[in-house]
């Protein structure tokens, strides 16, 4: 834990309070047969002493957190003053790149979780209810998509729905479009991500509640039969609390991923639509020119948005389990 977590966290951190040294310029005079000239050009022996002496840049404190690239706080502080309703704000702060990657990845976030909690569920329900010969093949197609690396599944998926992929062409007939498209519009590819977010991590809510159904009391079960509670009121009543620490175990897991989505929108070439936290890090450590301390910047806030998204969850957690004590 302190090695390949704590560790590598403080390193981040103290990344993020650096930039760059600025290049060393001298000026030089170059004489020929017509005269000499002066000019300036980089100094390499004393930017590259400059940067051994100093290794993670220039210090500037908290410079990098509140720059246009990161929180622009005075530019949202400007959108604040001169807009003219919420939706003027709203465009304009939507506009800056750290605010239009965390908008993204929180719709994805809240949307994907819950929608992935339920299907998970219901399959689990369904599989549950099926005979037992049958179990093990529907079992084996139902983590298909969770067996598939997320890359190459949104690769696919990105195939299907081009206009000469089977959906999209689909779609086309459907509506009677040649020109619909799922790509052009950053309201569809936003929709297709989660789609495809939902479909690619299902399987792991249905193996984790399929589980948890094999553990199920069932004298309970059998007695509130007995009763004569119908089958909605034995899942309500039995099924649900019983996998309720089960659903919490989820949304941790799913919370922390879906926050991180990264892969969705390199296999979909969605950047010009979706851009998220991890993303943005990803695209300043690309390139021949580093920005170590922007992905930095970035990855510290996106830390600091995944301990603030668990809080609640784990605060339950807590409740819960010292209420047991």
């Amino acid at each position: 834990m302190l090695l390949f977590i704590f560790l590598p966290i403080v390193s981040v951190v103290m990344q993020s309070m650096h930039i760059d040294h600025e290049q060393v310029f001298v000026e030089v005079e170059n004489c020929d047969f017509f005269g000499c000239k002066k000019a300036t050009m980089v100094d390499a022996d004393a930017t590259a002493e400059l940067k051994k002496e100093q290794p993670l840049g220039r210090f500037v404190g908290l410079s990098n957190y509140i720059n246009r690239a990161h929180l622009a706080t005075s530019e949202v502080a400007d959108a604040w003053r001169n807009k003219d309703s919420l939706g003027d704000f709203y465009d304009r702060v939507y506009n800056l790149p750290l605010y239009r990657a965390i908008i993204f990845t929180l719709v994805y976030t809240f949307t994907v979780t819950p929608l992935l909690i339920i299907l998970g569920f219901l399959i689990a329900i369904a599989v549950n209810s099926l005979h037992q010969r049958l179990k093990g093949l529907v079992i084996f197609f139902s983590l298909l998509p969770m067996i598939v690396t997320p890359l190459v599944g949104s690769l696919i998926l990105f195939w299907m729905i081009d206009s000469r992929g089977i959906i999209g062409h689909s779609l086309q007939m459907l509506f009677d479009d040649p020109d619909l498209s799922l790509k052009a519009s950053t309201s569809l590819t936003w929709i297709t991500l989660m789609v495809y977010g939902v479909w690619h991590s299902a399987p792991f809510a249905f193996v984790i509640f399929y589980a948890g159904l094999q553990t199920l009391p069932q004298d309970t079960l059998e007695s509130a039969m007995i009763d004569g509670a119908s089958r909605w009121e034995r899942i309500r009543y039995v099924v649900i609390p019983h996998l309720t620490p089960l659903v919490t175990f989820v949304a941790l897991i799913q919370l922390m991923d879906n926050f991180r989505v990264f892969e969705p929108i390199v296999g979909f070439n969605a950047s010009a639509h979706a851009t998220s936290l991890s993303s943005i890090i990803y695209t300043d450590l690309g390139g021949e020119s580093q920005l170590l301390s922007s992905a930095s910047t970035t990855s510290v806030l996106t830390i600091l948005g995944v301990i603030i998204l668990l809080s609640p969850v784990l605060y339950r957690t807590w409740r819960d389990w010292e209420r047991k004590v």
